[in-house]
């Protein structure tokens, strides 16, 4: 009998999480997108590798050193993996830079540049001199490092450049300095003409007059990267807060994981910088482009150049929620599945502001994640709760680089009476989930809304994620439970429609899975996550494949199941959709069960299905139901932004085959939304119901 565990059925999460962001440096690197475009997935890349080395090699980092021997299905200990990383992004940092260098010379003619202080006319050296001396002198920090004056602590991404000076007085004498560049200052200064000018090379013109007598000997831009991973022990609630903020001050000083230098940085330079820093020498890494990728968000942004993006899609209220009609009185007929962002967030902030309003709600009970810098539904939950409704918010404080924003809104919620809770000991509450609860002819009627996505306008303009919202007791009744576990010391937390993770989502899930299996080739089952680590459900994918089950896996991060292994796996196919927006929904189909499709806010990790509290929705109402299966098939079709995985653990771009038609399912999906909104409201209903339709079969 063939052993499952066997490593070599298993991709390697890390490696697996590489591959992802270089499908992300490929769009980049696509030409047949918008330069700006282009230039804005670089910054995607360099966000997220940021963050992976902040978190996850940090991690790898503290195993290492306390001598665990930890591995995943792949057996690969910590010691390998952080080899094998190091070597793919060292690899991989000269097609970062080739990329850079040639989206920059094909902007210029656009008239975005990008250029030295060195390279300039006289008039544009004046102008960045009177810039200098007005916005850059009075915050930047020079330092000298000597017996007396010690290395400054740099906080996590600090930038700056480190500089060599000789003592005008007395030639013998040199001497090292570090030149803080506070995050106030933009990356790059922005001339008149469109050309952006990075901040170290009008920094380093200056650096006499920041160490008055003496001389400039050499110098190099750095950059540098810290453990971000916040280790909190929990105590007493009342504490937590106090608690949680030590925490971030601690991140800003955690262990240094990586240096990043410009070209110039000679191995004087780099020595001196890492007798201070001790960072190991494979996480040094020298750039020949200007350092910090994320920075490029700031050209990206320029208002001035969107016509070098994507054409933007506005998205839209479509019919029941473009009428009149109270929204209460809506989801009392019908349940509504909406699919962001071609179904705009509008009507979920609409719904929680409209309760607020309402002099009939009671209350209501909420769920926050990621809500954003200036969140309307925490503003609308502040005015229910000064208005004396009653409100219940649940605001993870854990949600990482969200605790800061977190703390606020869970202060300002506080202070307008609302009841506030900060979490689960031991687990992170990452449902999305909202509960009103309405005095409607003398009885209380509940109405509900439960996401993949989090409750953030802006975000869900870029996320695809689905919102389901009903009045079905059946539903509301189970959500009732849900907040009432939150609230209250349950630790057997069990729902009876719903399924709450860690007890519940991963057995009903397994238990899916096998019911497909015994259906052998009459099972199908359509996934669509953005990972796939859990070793039980991927050895149970695995037997349905061997049972003849049809699997389609739409995953677009990590995915440590290896398809299309004779004996194993030849059944299963993965695919990685990467385009104009994040793929964010859980939804999953099961050809074989009552209810067929479900909805959830967590992936098939450990982390979301045993460390977290999660939820997961079984979808029977038949319209919302054909929505969500004719999503998954026209994404199984992509041909234009889909990547399939193949068994060694790589990515190959999908393409139309044989004269087929290009199938982009961002585009055709925009241009459906599009014609439903302009169909007249007589139309609507058999227009959608035919739209539908004919979606999947004319794609």
């Amino acid at each position: 009998m063939l052993n499952l565990k066997n490593p070599n059925l298993y991709l390697n999460r890390e490696i697996s999480w590489l591959q992802f962001n270089t499908r992300v440096l490929k769009q980049a690197q696509d030409e047949s997108l918008p330069l700006l475009e282009r230039l804005k997935f670089l910054a995607i890349y360099g966000t997220n590798l940021d963050e992976f080395y902040m978190i996850r090699v940090a991690g790898l980092k503290k195993l290492f050193s306390a001598g665990i021997i930890v591995s995943g299905a792949d057996r690969l200990t910590p010691l390998q993996q952080l080899r094998e990383i190091r070597s793919y992004l060292h690899q991989e940092q000269q097609v970062v830079e080739h990329c850079r260098s040639e989206i920059f010379k094909k902007l210029e003619p656009h008239g975005i540049s990008v250029k030295t202080y060195d390279e300039l006319e006289s008039q544009d050296k004046r102008t960045l001199n009177r810039y200098f001396n007005e916005n850059i002198y009075p915050v930047i920090i020079p330092i000298a490092v000597d017996a007396t004056h010690p290395f400054p602590h740099l906080n996590n991404l600090s930038f700056g450049l480190i500089v060599k000076l000789r003592d005008n007085d007395n030639k013998d004498i040199e001497r090292f300095g570090i030149i803080r560049v506070p995050r106030v200052l933009d990356r790059y200064v922005e001339l008149e003409s469109g050309t952006y000018v990075p901040i170290e090379s009008v920094v380093e013109k200056h650096v006499e007059d920041l160490f008055p007598g003496y001389s400039l000997i050499k110098y190099a831009s750095f950059r540098i990267t810290r453990n971000a991973d916040i280790a909190i022990e929990e105590e007493e609630a009342d504490d937590f807060m106090e608690i949680l903020e030590e925490g971030l001050k601690l991140r800003r000083k955690g262990e240094m994981v990586r240096l990043e230098v410009g070209s110039n940085a000679d191995e004087e330079i780099i020595n001196f910088f890492n007798q201070h820093a001790h960072i190991y020498k494979d996480d040094i890494y020298t750039f020949h482009t200007f350092l910090n990728l994320s920075s490029l968000w700031q050209i990206v942004s320029n208002k001035d150049f969107a016509q070098l993006l994507a054409p933007s899609f506005q998205p839209k209220v479509l019919p029941p929620f473009d009428s009149n009609e109270d929204y209460f009185s809506i989801l009392e007929k019908q349940d509504i599945l909406l699919y962001h962002p071609y179904d705009s967030f509008d009507p979920v902030v609409n719904l929680i502001q409209y309760a607020t309003k309402d002099s009939d709600v009671v209350s209501i009970k909420m769920t926050l994640y990621r809500s954003g810098t200036k969140s309307p539904i925490v503003k609308a939950l502040i005015d229910a709760s000064e208005s004396g409704k009653q409100v219940t918010v649940m605001v993870e404080l854990k949600a990482r680089f969200d605790e800061e924003n977190n703390l606020i809104w869970a202060k300002a919620l506080e202070k307008s009476g609302a009841h506030v809770i900060y979490g689960i000991q031991g687990f992170k509450v990452h449902a999305k989930a909202a509960l009103i609860t309405r005095r409607k002819n003398g009885k209380l009627k509940q109405y509900a809304h439960l996401g993949t996505g989090n409750y953030n306008p802006a975000t869900s303009k870029i996320y695809t994620d689905m919102s389901y919202m009903t009045s079905k007791d059946t539903i509301t009744n189970d959500l009732t439970r849900f907040f009432h576990f939150l609230t209250g010391f349950s630790k057997k937390g069990k729902l009876n429609e719903l399924y709450m993770a860690p007890s519940q989502i991963k057995p009903k899930i397994l238990s899916l899975i096998h019911n497909e299996t015994r259906q052998g080739t009459n099972g199908q089952i359509i996934a669509k996550i953005n990972s796939l680590v859990d070793e039980d459900v991927i050895r149970a994918l695995y037997k349905a494949s061997q049972a003849g089950v049809k699997i389609d896996l739409i995953v677009r991060g990590i995915c440590c199941l290896k398809p299309g292994i004779e004996g194993v796996s030849e059944n299963i196919r993965v695919i990685s959709i990467l385009g104009k927006y994040l793929e964010h929904a859980r939804a999953f189909y099961f050809k074989n069960d009552a209810s067929k499709i479900y909805i959830s806010s967590a992936d098939w990790m450990p982390r979301n299905l045993v460390r977290r509290i999660e939820l997961l929705t079984a979808i029977k109402d038949e319209t919302a139901q054909n929505k969500i299966i004719q999503i998954l098939k026209l994404q199984c079709a992509d041909n234009v932004l889909a990547h399939e995985l193949q068994s060694d653990g790589t990515y190959v771009r999908v393409k139309a085959q044989n004269g087929e038609k290009n199938i982009n399912n961002h585009k055709l999906l925009e241009d459906y939304v599009n014609k439903i909104a302009k169909a007249t409201r007589k139309e609507t209903s058999s227009y959608v119901t035919q739209l539908a339709e004919r979606l999947f079969i004319e794609s």
